[in-house]
Order: structure tokens, then sequence, then C-alpha cells
């Protein structure tokens, strides 16, 4: 195994803090004591409870006094998520990390040295965040939920197309779990709209055999609390907290999203006939699927027409000029 960052030891400290003042909430710990726990010294703890504030924890306190978190922080930290997510498979197999390059690429290298299904990455952070394609995603710190679990699911490489659908759906409805006034819209294959504007992309990546997946990693990242975007994206970005303007809580949505998910997947391996359900109710849930003129543009060429549903697999049906086509990827945008 490889030896651990900097960031990933400073990410070990800050969640050792976070721990023992949320272990000692009634009282105040001083910052001698959290040097001894973390076997470091006291100008390095009042370091990293800086770090803490920057990231939105609200610690109260001074080196000279000691220090005390005034009310429970919104990370998504594994002793805060573990309880809301009870029963399903990613109960106990949350992975936090402040900040990390991509939680994908973290995913998809654990998966591959055999970690179990139900594994979840977590990061306040992505410096190195990856949407589709060469597509990068924007992961301002403590802001959003940038999330990626791993699953062993008994499907063929053709039915991946569907888990990534039911992910959708999952997302879609825990925003409205969370805010019963906000309706996403699901846009095939793997973005959930408010108003036209993305507040969640899908990234499934998969290491398969001809006609078995060895395992499949989905990746979702949501704008949570954003209230700006740099500008190339303002026209096509928006998030929760933009929508309502109001603040959201990460950790209520995460453990919704988790629940969610764990449901559709579960459904999806365990009983017949789920497959058609998601493709039915994604259908019914997206005003992308049906009588929406879209291009679809993928390595130079460009489709036009007006969709047609999806096929028995998930793929969009689009009528052109030409007849009938089937999209199997791309990118599809409103005409």
């Amino acid at each position: 195994m490889a030896p651990a960052t900097h960031e990933q030891a400073t990410g070990v400290r800050l969640g050792r803090i976070v721990r023992l003042l949320m272990e000692h909430a009634t009282v105040v710990v001083s910052g001698t004591k959290i040097a001894q726990e973390i076997s470091s010294s006291r100008s390095e703890v009042w370091r990293l409870i800086q770090q803490l504030r920057g990231l939105g924890v609200d610690v109260a306190g001074h080196p000279a006094t000691g220090y005390q978190l005034m009310s429970v922080p919104d990370l998504l930290l594994p002793e805060i998520l573990d309880p809301l997510i009870r029963g399903t498979i990613f109960d106990a197999q949350l992975h936090h990390f402040y900040k990390i390059g991509s939680t994908n690429t973290a995913a998809m290298a654990a998966a591959a040295e055999g970690l179990p299904e139900g594994a979840v990455f977590l990061a306040e952070e992505q410096t190195a965040g990856r949407g589709r394609g060469a597509n990068s995603w924007q992961s301002a710190r403590s802001v959003g939920i940038y999330c990626s679990v791993v699953l062993r699911p008994p499907l063929s490489p053709s039915q991946v197309l569907v888990l990534a659908l039911a992910a959708g759906l999952a997302v879609r409805a825990a925003i409205e779990q969370v805010n019963a006034s906000v309706t996403p819209d699901l846009k095939w294959p793997n973005d959930v709209l408010i108003a036209g504007k993305k507040v969640c992309g899908i990234l499934t990546e998969m290491n398969a055999e001809a006609t078995r997946v060895r395992y499949i990693v989905i990746g979702i990242g949501i704008n949570v609390n954003q209230t700006d975007f740099p500008k190339e994206l303002e026209v096509d970005a928006t998030s929760l907290r933009m929508t309502t303007g109001s603040e959201w809580s990460r950790v209520e949505l995460a453990a919704a999203l988790l629940k969610l998910l764990d449901r559709e997947y579960r459904s999806l391996v365990e009983q017949p006939g789920a497959q058609q359900s998601i493709l039915q109710r994604f259908a019914k849930q997206s005003s992308w699927v049906q009588s929406k003129q879209i291009r679809v543009e993928e390595n130079g060429s460009r489709i036009e027409g007006t969709t047609e549903g999806l096929d028995e697999r998930g793929f969009l049906q689009i009528r052109t000029a030409q007849g009938l086509r089937t999209i199997l990827s791309g990118t599809v945008r409103e005409k």
C-alpha cells in the first residue's frame, strides 16, 4: 500500500480532533489533551483548529483555554452519517477525505485491490473532480456532495446503463425528500437539472469481462450550498441553495441519497422486473425522454431529432429525418 500523503495525514488528524470534540461536546478540551491524542504539538493543534473553522466547523476557544464544539458539523464524517444509513449495503463502509484528487479515481483503484461492495468514498473537496469524457467537476470545499460508491452487481456490461439511470432516480428522490418544493428533472443519461441548469452529475465507470461486470463505481456530484460559480459555468450550473434561497444540510441529503441508492440497487439485483420499472420511472420523471427536440454531439458528429423514449436497455431513441436512431453515447443538448 502506498504511504499516506501529507494531505491524507492531515485529514486523519482533523478527523481525530472532530471525533474528540464530539465525544466531549459538553466540556472544553485543552489543547494539551488534543495534542496528546493526535501525537502532535499545541501549535499544530491551533493550526488544525483554524483549518476546521475554514471548513465551517464551529469551534469555540483559544490555545490558552481549550476548545469546544458548538454544534454538530455539516461534514460527511462516518461518525455522523453511519447511524443514519444503518441496514444499507453502505453501513460502516464510509471513507471520508477532507481533500482528495477524485473520489471516483480512488474508488476505482481500491475496487481493483478487492475493496468490498458497498464501500463509499466521500470528500469535502476534490482537486481533480471528473465528469464524463474529459470534463472536470467543480468541487469547492464543503459546499457540495462528492461521493463515489463501489458495487459488484451480477449484471452484464450491457445492463450497466440502467444502474446509472437508477442513480439519477435516487438523487432526484433524495432532493425531493429533503425539500418537497424542489422538483428536479432527469436529463439522459447522467444529469439532474433544476430549471434547466445542472445541479448534479453522475459518472459511472466499470471494470468488466465480456459477459460479467467485475465492479462498478458510481460517482455522484451534487451542488448543494454553492452561492456562485465560475463565470464559464454560470449559464449551465446551479445549486440547491441558489434554487431555494436557504442552506441545506449536506449530511441529511447524503444520508437520504445513500438510503435511496441502496433501495434502487437491491431492487435491481434482487427483483424480477426492476429494470423495466427503472426505465419507466426515469421516462416519466424526465422531460428529455419523450418529444424533446435535441441534438447529440460526439467526436465531431452531430445528430438532430425528437426523442421517442428509451429502448429496453435504457438507450435514448430519437426520430431523425432519416428515421429512428438509438443513441448509445454522446452529449445531449436541447435544440
